[in-house]
């Protein structure tokens, strides 16, 4: 009786197994213990023969089981922090809300998590969780992650996966359900509304009816979360490797507007299809699925682009020249990024100045494109402006002159200047000189490499 009535005041699922989980052999999983990375398998090991419990668990064994190679892998265990930290030389125990160690072994970090316990330290009036710092056993542990699939543990030593809230039934199901009650868990921590946006769309899953009903009475509680920690959330999102169906999926899940002012900017209420964004977006998929590098500050530029060249084509139809229309429209959007997008400077900086650099792409004439490949962001204002040349914004005969000119010698580069010449590229704004001439002054217009 009293067992009964813990179980139902921790939200413990009542079953007939009373907490005792589903093993699964090898053939019934197929995860392998040399598909973990050797740090994974290293702190596992070394924790076992130390005689405590380790196991490899979240998201690394659902993406195992989904046939998809892990980012990392996180491991949890009964020992205390302390004692892990104690087990490997180079390791930090690091978080207040939360301790875990982060165990470094060569270029990998493996985060180390002590299972976590029942209940909770500290919540404040809405149910958000503050502290949280309670160890309790491997069934408290799943209890307490967030969906059924990422409360899946795995043991190297003997290849099986551990289940106690039928994850791998979901899994192979392809849903996503909350683990206890959504409403509940939604305000201990409203960030999980986001991560069941992003899982299911990264993975292509459903998300739960009843996991799902919640969410958009409970949106609101994201306004109240730091923006510190949303803006990485929305990265998180941006970067999943899905970053369109994402923002498709914050507007259908009532996410979309008022959590993010960010990407209130980006996204219109009524679901057009922005051609920029998409391509810009599928671009980053691209390249993260090819384990190349992202600028976080060329992604962010994407993103706000829309609203950047809005203001730019207006004053242009207004009569205004090319770069001071720009800049105005910049200041305009910057002004807004300060008040509402808690965007960091760091990337601030590298958006404004590859929005700047568009107004240079006109000018192909004189000494001015030399000078502009000389530009640190050069690069990243060619993407950038290739980007809008595949979204239609422009010519794609500019994206092929600038292709050329930067791989060209000597002798192409002057070719390519004379084409534009005479093909009505702009030219710079000559500069006027005086000279003397048989006791007369002369102008003269300024042109080639003295062109500015």
């Amino acid at each position: 009786m009293i067992r009964k009535l813990i179980r139902k005041v921790l939200e413990l699922p009542m079953g007939k197994r009373r907490g005792k989980p589903r093993v699964y052999p090898l053939p019934q999983h197929g995860v392998r213990r040399d598909q973990l990375s050797s740090a994974a398998l290293r702190v596992t090991s070394r924790l076992q023969e130390a005689g405590y419990s380790a196991f490899v668990v979240g998201g690394a064994v659902r993406d195992l089981m989904l046939g998809v190679s892990p980012k990392d892998f996180d491991v949890a265990t009964n020992a205390t922090p302390e004692q892990v930290h104690h087990l490997f030389r180079r390791s930090r125990i690091i978080g207040r809300r939360f301790r875990i160690v982060h165990v470094m072994m060569g270029p990998e970090t493996i985060e180390v998590t002590t299972f976590r316990g029942g209940s909770v330290d500290d919540t404040n009036e809405t149910g958000r969780i503050m502290a949280d710092n309670s160890f309790g056993s491997q069934e408290e542990d799943a209890h307490r992650r967030d969906f059924t699939v990422n409360a899946l543990f795995y043991d190297p030593s003997n290849e099986t996966v551990i289940d106690y809230h039928n994850g791998v039934k979901d899994l192979h199901a392809k849903k996503l359900v909350m683990i206890g009650q959504p409403a509940r868990r939604y305000q201990e921590d409203p960030v999980r509304m986001l991560r069941a946006v992003r899982l299911a769309a990264k993975l292509g899953f459903e998300i739960d009816d009843d996991t799902k009903k919640p969410i958009r009475a409970h949106a609101h509680l994201l306004k109240k979360e730091p923006a510190a920690r949303l803006f990485d959330e929305m990265l998180k999102l941006l970067m999943s490797g899905h970053a369109y169906a994402c923002l498709k999926k914050l507007r259908e899940e009532g996410l979309a507007r008022g959590v993010f002012p960010l990407l209130d900017a980006v996204m219109d209420d009524k679901g057009g299809d922005d051609a920029f964004l998409r391509l810009s977006l599928e671009s980053t998929d691209a390249r993260l699925r090819a384990d190349k590098p992202i600028s976080v500050g060329f992604l962010l530029a994407t993103l706000l682009w829309r609203q950047v060249n809005q203001g730019w084509q207006k004053r242009l139809a207004a009569g205004e020249k090319s770069l001071p229309a720009l800049l105005e429209a910049i200041s305009e959007v910057e002004s807004e990024q300060d008040n509402d997008f808690a965007i960091p400077r760091r990337f601030s900086v590298t958006m404004r100045e590859i929005w700047t650099l568009q107004a240079r792409f006109d000018s192909r004439t004189g000494a001015r494109p030399y000078r502009f490949l000389e530009q640190p962001r050069f690069r990243a204002a060619y993407d950038f402006m290739a980007l809008r040349s595949e979204a239609g914004e422009v010519p794609a005969e500019l994206v092929r002159w600038w292709e050329a000119f930067q791989r060209g010698d000597a002798e192409d580069c002057e070719r390519l200047i004379a084409e534009a010449k005479q093909g009505g590229a702009e030219e710079p704004a000559k500069k006027r000189r005086r000279r003397r001439s048989n006791g007369r002054r002369k102008t003269e217009g300024g042109g080639g490499e003295s062109a500015e």
